[in-house]
This record gives C-alpha cells, structure tokens and sequence, in this order.
C-alpha cells in the first residue's frame, strides 16, 4: 500500500510517498482502508519534531480520516466489514490502510459525506467539548471565538450558534469575518489588541459571556478584560505564538473562570463522554444543521500543498487528501 512517510524531520518537502507492508489486524484491532484523510494544523509540528507527540521514525502524518472497515481481528465487537467509519489517531492516518482500536472508530450514518466525517473530529470535537463540556454554554450567552476562520474557530463559531448563542467572531480580515459570518457569527470584529476589550465589550452591551481562545499572545488578557461577572475564559490554544501570562486579580475581581480545553486528554479519560459528542456531532451534519465546512480536497501526490496552505494558515475549514 502507499503511505505518506515522515522518514526526517522537517518540512513538508521532506515528507515522501512511499510503498510498504498491507497491515494485519491483531486481537482486539481493525483494519480500515482509508478514503479521506484530514489534514491540521499540529501536523506541521509534528513532521517538524515541535509537537507534544513525537511518533518514532518512520511515521505518517494524520490524525483523522473516514475510511470502510475492511478487515477485523479476533474479539472485535461492534464493528463489522464493510461499515464507513471515523478514525481518530494522534498520527497515521495519511496511507491507504490504517490499523485501529474499536475505540478510535464511530460509525458514520448515512447522509454524512466522508469529506464532511473526515475532518469532523479534531476541530469539532474540541469544539463541542469546549462549548459543552468545559463552558456548558447555555442559550442567549454572548460568544467570542478569537481566531473564528481558523480550524477550531470557524468550528466554534458553527456549534455555537448552533447551540443557540449569540457569537462575536473576531478574525484578521474582514474576508475571514465574511466566512464567519455566513456560519452563524452575529457580529465580526477585525481585531487588534489595543481595541479587542472595547470593541468585545460594546458589541455585547457590556461583556461577553465566553471567550473561546485559540489565538493567545496579546490578544488573551484584553479578551479575558472583556468577560462579564463570572464569565468563562476557555484556553484552547496558542496559535499566535506567545503564551499568555494572565493577572489572577481579574479572576477575583469578577469570579471568572479560566478553563482549560486538553481534548486529547479528555479523549482518554471519559471516551464515553466523546462518543457521545462524535455521535451528537454526525446526527446534526446528518439533519443539515452542521457543515463542517471543506476549504478543499486534494490528491494524496499533493500532499506538499496542502500541508502549505496549513502552514501559511491560509485554510478556511478542513483540509483533505483523498487517498
């Protein structure tokens, strides 16, 4: 079969396609020919040895797909060949056939592309488990999601609208508003550190209610300024660079709540919980009410430009290989 191999680390440039051994399932493992990889933002770091996981050499890179279960090993239960599923992996997934623990899958029902299912998991499920698990976002409640056109951010602004609040999305340009916009954002700001708590404020008639961060650096502590009496800081990631240091006073000063959002983590401590989610999250693209938005679907042999549209933070939505 073909694999996208990370033999060195590095660019995507150093990446290569290469022919290797058809895996076998073991006890308790499914095998699952890939149709769709997902591609993220963390894959440029990994390839690049600047992520928390650091896979051994020779790796592929991927950490979602949608593929059809093609073969089971002994003692597997609630799977069967042929079924179209998710597969959730820190790594791997760029290559035809990937080997998976029943609990890396979900089912994906019919009327859920597998564009759409590819590359619902990363950015969705953090999302979902933010807005649900760690927030509990109620109806009503001002939303503002910094990085809103991003992976996770246009996710955001999606399930959260969805869930019924009233969204703020705050972007860099007032093209990257319009996407937001057009997935349920009631208001876009183009934002600026100087101006982001006055600007968050008045949009919302006095404070937000949630800051959905996954921008960090200059803009954190001006989004957490702009929060309401106990309002909720959500820390999802830090794609601006620099990790913020926050002034505990404020937290005191209005009972605010600074959440952290580890979804990996949370994968592994309550997998009950996030199936759940993925099952929540499939129902709604199901019903219509869920995009999951594509910005494009590329040949797996195009693999260098897709991880570049990545690493210029140029993708409005996921990013795909078809392999």
């Amino acid at each position: 079969m073909r694999a996208l191999l990370c033999t060195r680390l590095g660019k995507p440039e150093d990446l290569g396609l290469e022919t290797v051994p058809d895996p076998e399932p073991g006890p308790g493992e499914v095998v699952v020919r890939v149709r769709i990889a997902a591609l993220n933002f963390f894959d440029t770091l990994i390839i690049a040895g600047r992520y928390q996981v650091k896979p051994s050499l020779p790796f592929s890179p991927g950490g979602e797909a949608c593929g059809v279960v093609e073969a089971l090993g002994p003692d597997v239960r609630g799977f069967a060949v042929g079924d179209r599923v998710i597969v959730h992996a820190k790594f791997g997934t760029c290559r035809e056939r990937v080997v998976a623990d029943p609990g890396q899958l979900t089912k994906v029902p019919d009327g859920v592309s597998d564009e759409q299912a590819a590359g619902l998991t990363i950015t969705y499920g953090t999302s979902l488990h933010a807005l649900r698990n760690r927030a509990r976002i109620r109806p009503g409640e001002w939303l503002a999601v910094l990085g809103a056109s991003g992976g996770v951010g246009l996710a955001a602004v999606e399930l959260g609208a969805l869930m019924g609040a009233r969204v703020i999305a705050c972007a860099s340009s007032e093209d990257k508003l319009a996407v937001a916009k057009a997935h349920g954002a009631e208001i876009g700001l183009v934002y600026d550190p100087a101006t982001l708590k006055d600007a968050l404020r008045e949009a919302s008639g006095g404070g937000v209610d949630v800051v959905y961060d996954a921008v960090g650096d200059a803009f954190a502590e001006p989004a957490l300024r702009a929060l309401r009496w106990r309002g909720r800081y959500l820390v999802v990631g830090f794609a601006a660079g620099e990790i913020p240091r926050l002034p505990l006073n404020l937290m005191l000063l209005k009972e605010l709540d600074v959440q952290g959002v580890h979804w990996g983590a949370f994968l592994d401590r309550d997998p009950a919980a996030h199936q759940e989610n993925q099952r929540q999250l499939l129902a709604w693209v199901a019903e219509g009410r869920l995009t999951a938005k594509v910005h494009g679907v590329y040949p797996l042999e195009d693999y260098e430009a897709a991880l570049g549209i990545l690493t210029r933070r140029e993708a409005v939505g996921k990013v795909l290989l078809r392999v």
